[in-house]
């Protein structure tokens, strides 16, 4: 399991290679946050298509997460795109502990080795603060998603949040955990 690889590996080398002291001081995954934009399938379609939409994405996000996702809405309105305010553009869920470890468990050993042409995450994708982010361009490599059932394909955005203090740590401690990286 991903969480007793942490306290069992990564915590200890982690301890060596950043000389810290205190396990406690050593960076740790806090939360995931998968996101979906969906504004640009919506404008230009009546108020039962759009619904229809919604909740076929938000289905499917529930599917994939194990978790109720949360609609995010427009700001303010942008006659440019068609976007009234409050118009609902996308979903998201955020997980935590246990639903969070067993979300990144499905992603590093089944999901990411079913993408296309998938060659390992690239270690740009560590941002300066060491969390990560990973765009996945259709929703069908989820093994919850039957991809002759799936009515849309959609693309979403996974974010990795640590407390790393850069973006070092933050790439060893992905290496630690298993996520496919590039050297």
């Amino acid at each position: 399991m991903l969480k007793e690889k942490y306290q069992k590996e990564a915590i200890s080398q982690m301890m060596k290679e950043f000389n810290k002291k205190n396990a406690l001081a050593v960076p740790k995954i806090l939360k995931v946050v998968i996101n979906c934009g969906f504004g640009k399938m919506i404008i230009g379609k009546t108020s039962d298509e759009q619904k229809k939409l919604q909740n076929t994405i938000l289905e499917d996000l529930a599917a994939i997460s194990g978790q109720r996702p949360v609609l995010a809405r427009a700001k303010k309105a942008i006659a440019g795109f068609k976007l009234r305010e409050d118009l609902p553009i996308g979903a998201k869920v955020t997980l935590r502990k246990r639903m969070m470890y067993d979300f990144l468990e499905r992603l590093i050993n089944i999901v990411l080795p079913r993408t296309r042409d998938f060659q390992g995450i690239d270690s740009s994708s560590v941002d300066k603060n060491g969390n990560l982010t990973i765009g996945i361009q259709e929703h069908i490599v989820f093994p919850e998603i039957s991809p002759e059932k799936a009515k849309i394909i959609f693309g979403l955005e996974i974010t990795v949040v640590t407390n790393s203090k850069n973006k070092e740590e933050g790439l060893e401690l992905f290496r630690l955990m298993g996520f496919p990286i590039k050297k």
